[in-house]
């Protein structure tokens, strides 16, 4: 019986939030709805943009997280999760002030790519500047080969498909967005990596694994799977 609550410290983004308890509802086997976890989202939008904080001294994320994980508290959530790959940034901060657990996506995906890949040394990058800036692969993922796009990529391609005026941020998750980071995803095999990793929730609302021909990995995914399993 799947009796443990699930909790969304959702709303960055919102559209990524509700792919997250999608993949959650496929990663669990059942038989009918009674069998599925209750899962509780607080999708909260109005949480300051990570990479703001991270790049400009943008207003800190921090407080708001904490606020929308508390709510979550509140409905006696088990186990909870961050639909936001930059957010880890500050995921220790935010732990030491919540009482459920809130699962690692990065920690998950280090296992996920050992127990899987366990050949594969050079892992291909796309994320936002804010999560690049802060190393937050580098520290999780620490015997791979990190690779990124170079600086005009990641300005001009990256970061225009997720944040740019036709870009994923703003509900578009076809055309211009997707032609941008295949073109971005191919640098990085250009560049040797042997699978790219989608580290901004955002960036498998568009690109999908049939669009390139090495493996895609969205540690979305991971999450799903590991957290049904805790």
């Amino acid at each position: 019986m799947n009796d443990k609550i699930i909790g969304i410290i959702g709303g960055m983004g919102p559209e990524a939030t509700a792919e997250l308890y999608m993949k959650i509802i496929k990663a669990t086997k059942v038989n009918r709805d009674q069998d599925h976890f209750r899962v509780i989202i607080d999708s909260n939008p109005k949480i300051p943009d990570r990479t703001q904080a991270i790049l400009n001294n943008g207003e800190s994320p921090v407080e708001a997280i904490v606020e929308t994980a508390k709510n979550l508290e509140k409905l006696g959530v088990n186990i909870g999760c961050l639909p936001c790959i930059t957010s880890h940034y500050f995921i220790e901060e935010i732990q030491k002030q919540v009482s459920f657990k809130i699962l690692n996506a990065l920690e998950e995906l280090n296992i996920y790519l050992k127990d899987n890949y366990p050949q594969v040394k050079n892992i291909g990058i796309l994320a936002t500047t804010g999560t690049i800036k802060t190393n937050l692969f580098n520290k999780y993922l620490p015997d791979f080969n990190i690779v990124y796009v170079d600086s005009t990529t990641q300005s001009e391609k990256v970061m225009e498909a997720i944040y740019g005026e036709g870009g994923i941020k703003r509900g578009n998750t076809e055309g211009k967005p997707l032609k941008l980071l295949i073109e971005a995803s191919q640098e990085l095999v250009d560049k040797g990596a042997e699978i790219i990793v989608a580290g901004c929730t955002e960036i498998t609302l568009a690109l999908k694994s049939h669009n390139i021909n090495n493996p895609l990995v969205d540690p979305m995914d991971v999450v799903a799977k590991s957290i049904v399993k805790f």
